[in-house]
């Protein structure tokens, strides 16, 4: 048995050699969160987004979240595993009200996993989360019932959406890859 090789190692743009599963990149896949605006009122009031990455093929998504003092996101269960880093501020879970997240703390939470966010009215700066998400949120009314799904493809339409209600203009941020077929 032969194996084909293609002609000539490929390379980086700088000439290193790459390894043969490497993907070939031809250019940074990066954003400024300071070139995104504030999508405000996202998930209801004091709770605006920016959105870094959306990738509906991979169930993820990495927004910067803004809360303002005493803004909220109802009880929620998690398909998948979040990561969450403070910058500003400072909110806890319902459930664990002693466990502040303030600037500085990194949360990990593992899928299934259940709990009620809240940001401090008494608050006296704007909280800013980074998070990311794979999977949704399953969101759910005070009385237990189903609320909504929140996911990479609902974050994707709310940011078209309100972004054309706010008069903001076109969105930039990195999108997930793009299923096709690779002969026809």
């Amino acid at each position: 048995m032969t194996l084909a090789i293609a002609p000539g190692p490929a390379t980086t743009s700088i000439g290193a050699v790459l390894p043969l599963v490497a993907l070939p990149q031809t250019e940074l896949l990066t954003v400024n969160a300071n070139d995104i605006p504030l999508i405000k009122d996202s998930l209801g009031p004091g709770v605006h987004f920016k959105p870094l990455r959306l990738d509906m093929e991979n169930g993820e998504w990495v927004v910067l979240a803004t809360f303002a003092p005493g803004a909220a996101i109802p009880l929620h269960y998690h398909t998948g595993a979040v990561d969450a880093w403070t910058i500003s501020g400072c909110w806890n879970y319902k459930e664990y009200p002693d466990q502040k997240q303030v600037a500085g703390s990194y949360l990990y939470e593992p899928g299934a996993s259940v709990h009620t966010l809240e940001c401090p009215a008494s608050n006296t700066e704007d909280t800013v989360v980074l998070f990311r998400v794979s999977g949704a949120n399953v969101n759910f009314n005070d009385d237990g019932t189903f609320h909504s799904v929140l996911d990479a493809a609902t974050i994707r339409h709310l940011t078209d959406a309100l972004a054309e209600a706010q008069n903001l203009g076109e969105v930039n941020y990195i999108g997930g890859g793009a299923a096709g077929f690779t002969a026809k």
